[in-house]
């Protein structure tokens, strides 16, 4: 049997290795995670050298080993060069690679994942405003989210089942959000009158993690879609203003702690995100 191999993958990870080598960590639609060493690929004579950096997408023939393989070939079709050139777009990448880092399978076709991983870092290359960074970032987090199969719920309360709609009318209208039930829980409203419809029951604190008003939630469902959200579509005039960057941080983030709780995972790219985000802000 052939100790060697091909296949097409993207470098989602690299360290170096020994003395002159990397050691990569690459996706590939028909072997999901692969870990691999880069011979000599940190000499500045090396072929492999730019073909192991991050986002490169490579034709590979690689070696099997006994614990780590081993590239021997590499032909590049594709990178996301543009993304090194702007260090928040450099970090959103990160953050995105380490995402499917902690959900990626080995030695099992990731084929839907690569795809998405690819579609959602040509997205970013395509970014114009940083302020629409957290929006990009929010719903790949979410698709990633549907992969792990671990969505929250976002149309239906998950204790009561009840179809929950927002109500533009009441600038106090909030919903509750729930690491552990997985999804939106619908509120006690204290200004409920007794007198004309039944209280809710009271939910326990500890259960709620976030509250959403109605433009973030309305925000929030639209993002199992391809495309992302156009708030123009699905929002009032009266709410287009400029308080929209900052409500699609309030989402990213619960996203990003949603996934933590559920995937066991810590994103050390976020940090980096929030650094930035907090100069623009």
């Amino acid at each position: 049997m052939s100790r060697t191999y091909k296949t097409t993958g993207i470098v989602l990870k690299r360290i170096p290795f020994k003395e002159a080598d990397h050691l990569v960590t690459i996706l590939s639609p028909e072997f999901g995670l692969i870990r691999a060493v880069v011979p000599g690929a940190r000499k500045h004579t090396s072929r492999l050298s730019g073909r192991s950096e991050l986002f490169v997408i490579n034709d590979l023939l690689i070696l099997k080993g006994r614990s780590l393989d081993r590239i021997i070939q590499a032909d590049t079709l594709n990178s996301y060069s543009r993304l090194s050139k702007d260090l928040g777009k450099l970090a959103a990448g990160q953050y995105l690679a380490e995402f499917v880092l902690s959900i990626a399978s080995d030695k099992q076709p990731q084929r839907e994942l690569y795809e998405l991983i690819n579609e959602h870092l040509h997205r970013l290359e395509k970014i114009s405003s940083s302020h629409s960074l957290h929006s990009h970032l929010a719903q790949g987090v979410f698709h990633f989210l549907i992969i792990a199969g671990v969505m929250p719920q976002v149309h239906t309360c998950c204790l009561t089942g009840e179809t929950l709609s927002v109500d533009f009318n009441n600038p106090h209208w909030r919903v509750g959000f729930s690491f552990e039930e997985g999804g939106l829980i619908k509120l006690t409203n204290p200004e409920f009158s007794l007198s004309t419809q039944q209280e809710s029951p009271r939910i326990p604190q500890y259960l709620i993690n976030w509250q959403l008003n109605a433009v973030e939630l309305s925000l929030l469902q639209q993002l199992v879609h391809f495309d992302l959200p156009q708030p123009t579509k699905i929002l009032p005039p009266d709410y287009l203003n400029d308080s929209l960057p900052t409500m699609w941080v309030r989402i990213e983030h619960l996203l990003r702690n949603y996934a933590q709780y559920h995937l066991g995972a810590t994103f050390r790219s976020a940090d980096l995100i929030d650094s930035l985000s907090s100069l623009e802000f």
